[in-house]
């Protein structure tokens, strides 16, 4: 997860041509997803039945396929070839919605809380990053918490010079003599935290609700087919009560996820105990229906306009509409092409799924 092309402008651009979802009722759906702790539950419903399950449920046939390479996810959707997607919230905002493709999150299903940090060698105070060059995704999620980690302490991206870096590279970099200063995500962070003289001096815990995990539809194939959007949300909450309970099962399908994503149990575990993963549907509510959620997709938005990456010529962070629980619209009204939509969270909290 969480590593968006340097060219996401061009993505986004590139999806204006493509050929959009028909909006239409239709019975057979596409879903993507990418590896990422929050994320792994689509992948272990997909095996054991529990995606079909729900289909059936529904008379529906929903395809849940798994890439390797998160944007690839995201161009796929963008360009109309999936129905659904996992995506954060900036990445929502920056390819689909700003190509143009209206988008609706479905299922927030986590945000990161201690997943994403900034780290300084032999330094313990994050003022002390200032006139560092800091090595980092550029453009990515890592990039935001960058910029509120600096303001949070009165500086901004002026007082340093952002090197971008390949995920790849960010372990055997940091242990380089000329890299002082890196932000990433896990399980990254947990193997640089490991390193000598490595010290988090700020990370996601210290904007909670910020980086927002998401699984969004095309808006138009999602009103045309509300059954979609049902059996999402039962998958999602059947499989997400699963993976946290105290029980063989639980713990089984941890085993699961976490040998999915490259790990064991325990360092599942250890990932998960850093997001703040919503199985309970009513809690999802309360997060999507509260205030914060608008002032969060200012920041993002604001973010988003000042890198270049709201579209080409955009006047302002404006320029997309963002629609929040409620119908209360933040920028374009005329533009609304990303939407929080608490329905099928809701059915799920009252039962009625």
């Amino acid at each position: 997860m969480r590593i968006p092309s340097v060219l996401v402008s061009l993505v986004a651009l590139g999806a204006l041509a493509a050929t959009p979802l028909a909006a239409e009722p239709k019975s057979r759906f596409k879903v993507g997803w990418s590896i990422y702790v929050g994320w792994m539950p689509w992948g272990y419903a997909a095996d054991t039945g529990i995606v079909d399950r729900w289909a059936e449920k529904y008379g529906i046939a929903i395809e849940v396929t798994q890439f390797n390479d998160y944007i690839e996810s995201i161009n796929q959707y963008t360009a109309g070839a999936y129905d659904a997607v996992t995506l954060t919230n900036m990445d929502g905002l920056s390819i689909p919605a700003a190509g143009g493709v209206d988008t609706t999150a479905v299922i927030v299903g986590d945000f990161s809380a201690g997943n994403d940090a900034v780290i300084l060698k032999d330094s313990t105070s994050l003022a002390e990053i200032a006139g560092r060059n800091v090595n980092l995704v550029e453009f990515s999620v890592s990039h935001y918490l960058l910029a509120r980690a600096l303001d949070s302490v009165g500086l901004s991206e002026r007082d340093v010079r952002v090197i971008n870096t390949a995920d790849p590279d960010m372990a055997a970099a940091f242990q380089t003599r000329d890299v002082t200063a890196m932000v990433t995500w896990n399980p990254i962070v947990s193997e640089i935290a490991a390193m000598p003289g490595a010290n988090l001096v700020f990370d996601s815990s210290d904007i909670p609700g910020e980086i927002i995990d998401l699984m969004v539809a095309n808006t138009a194939v999602l009103a045309d087919n509300p059954d979609f959007g049902k059996a999402l949300a039962g998958i999602w909450y059947e499989t997400a009560a699963l993976m946290v309970a105290d029980t063989p099962e639980g713990a089984a399908a941890r085993a699961a996820m976490g040998a999915a994503s490259g790990t064991d149990q325990a360092g599942y575990e250890a990932q998960l105990a850093a997001t703040r993963l919503f199985a309970d549907p009513a809690e999802a509510v309360a997060f999507t229906l509260s205030p914060d959620l608008g002032t969060t997709m200012d920041h993002i938005r604001t973010f988003l306009f000042d890198k270049g990456l709201l579209g080409a010529g955009a006047p302002s962070a404006d320029v997309i509409g963002i629609e929040l629980p409620g119908g209360a619209v933040m920028g374009d009204p005329a533009n609304v092409k990303f939407r929080f939509d608490a329905t099928y969270m809701q059915l799920a909290a009252d039962g009625a799924l």
